[in-house]
């Protein structure tokens, strides 16, 4: 028994690395298609580019290790059945519960690192995410700014500097022109600056210090002297129109939803639209990876049902399941989003029929009355493509 379940879990295993490496690769490649204007003209190698997709890359597990879970299942029994394995087994007095214990442990610890994901692997891929691509930003900001040239690159700003040290980040001699407020324009002199990020709210500066502002508006010319003064650099140009905004819920952590949540609760201002997504982001974080143990099971009656079933055809059938799990994933979303349903109970619609589905599955296959799902399609296809013969004629024999 020890060695069935230990062959069936490095199978498991085995198929498991394989589909999730190949779908993380597919979507990766599709992110990067979509944001190829952020990339373009980055200068980026590709070890920058390795770093910045491993980043992304708890973001998409949230939702692929459901879908590779129950296709490394599923095309494993597929597999023991197809090769009559499981006949075999359940001849030599193997019941139903033997099978189980190998995906149970595999599906369970699957769960476990989806779970790890949605509370911590998300908002840690996304802050590195954004703390890289800020940090080459300003190296390519500090390519732009050159000095002795009257830079325009940045929407609504003139910058000069008489010397820039790419290596200290000083800028010294400094001229601004800040026009990216309508009616008022103005005007920065100082003897000192530098580019600074700020990676919490994904903005750079060009901080000034010890300078002269000259502000022209309708009611005339006022001049004021600063210690330090910030302008905002706009990263719009420079990513391709990609912008790096405030977190998204979709985005943060599980403790972080949490303290928003708080603070929502407990203030007096109305941001029900705010409660809402954070709400609706925790609950899908808290029913996606159990849909690991959930689709893993269900394959295990699926993969009983059709045998004989080639293995390509077998993930384009696991493709299907997962599919109409997800649709109706995004159903209850919708559901939620315009509150006709709660959130509380539409995120966890899919996973109710799909647990109803495994149960009725894992009985259909203890009683023994089930059938080859595929030797019923055959036999119905043998049935239509019969020759016809016509009244009074005498069959050919």
């Amino acid at each position: 028994m020890r060695v069935l379940q230990r062959e069936t879990l490095k199978e498991i295993g085995l198929v498991f690395t394989i589909c999730l490496i190949s779908f993380l690769f597919l979507l990766l490649v599709g992110r990067l298609l979509q944001m190829r204007n952020l990339f373009v003209g980055q200068g980026l190698s590709l070890m920058d580019l390795g770093r910045l997709f491993l980043y992304l890359s708890p973001f998409f597990l949230l939702l692929l290790l459901p879908v590779a879970c129950m296709t490394s299942v599923f095309l494993t029994f597929l597999r023991m059945a197809t090769d009559q394995e499981l006949v075999a087994l359940r001849a030599a007095g193997i019941g139903l519960r033997g099978f189980l214990p190998a995906p149970v442990l595999f599906c369970a610890l699957a769960a476990l690192l989806a779970y790890a994901t949605a509370f911590w692997g998300i908002s840690w891929g996304i802050d590195n995410f954004r703390s890289t691509l800020l940090d080459l930003v300003r190296s390519k900001a500090k390519i732009v700014i050159r000095p002795g040239v009257f830079n325009t690159d940045f929407p609504g700003l003139t910058i000069y500097a008489r010397q820039v040290s790419p290596d200290t980040e000083q800028l010294e001699n400094i001229f601004v022109n800040d026009s990216t407020d309508q009616g008022l324009s103005s005007t920065l002199i100082a003897p000192e600056g530098r580019i600074s990020t700020d990676h919490g709210q994904g903005l750079i500066y060009l901080s000034l210090h010890n300078g002269t502002m000259y502000r022209q508006d309708k009611n005339g010319l006022s001049i004021l002297g600063f210690e330090s003064y910030n302008v905002r650099l706009d990263l719009e140009k420079i990513l391709g129109g990609y912008t790096l905004d405030s977190k998204r819920p979709m985005e943060m952590s599980w403790a972080e939803l949490g303290r928003i949540l708080a603070t929502i609760d407990q203030g007096e201002e109305d941001r029900s639209v705010l409660r809402n997504q954070v709400v609706r982001e925790r609950q899908k974080r808290l029913a996606l990876p159990l849909a690991c143990l959930i689709l893993g099971l269900f394959s295990v009656p699926l993969a009983f049902l059709f045998q004989g079933l080639r293995r390509q055809f077998g993930l384009v059938l696991a493709m299907f399941c997962f599919l109409l799990y997800y649709t109706l994933f995004s159903a209850g979303i919708s559901l939620s989003e315009t509150g006709i349903i709660s959130p509380y109970i539409s995120f966890w619609i899919p996973n109710a029929v799909f647990t109803v589905l495994t149960a009725a599955g894992f009985v259909i296959v203890r009683r023994e009355r089930g059938f080859r799902i595929t030797d019923w399609v055959l036999h119905l296809f043998r049935l239509w493509a019969r020759p016809k013969t016509t009244a009074g004629a005498t069959p050919h024999v």
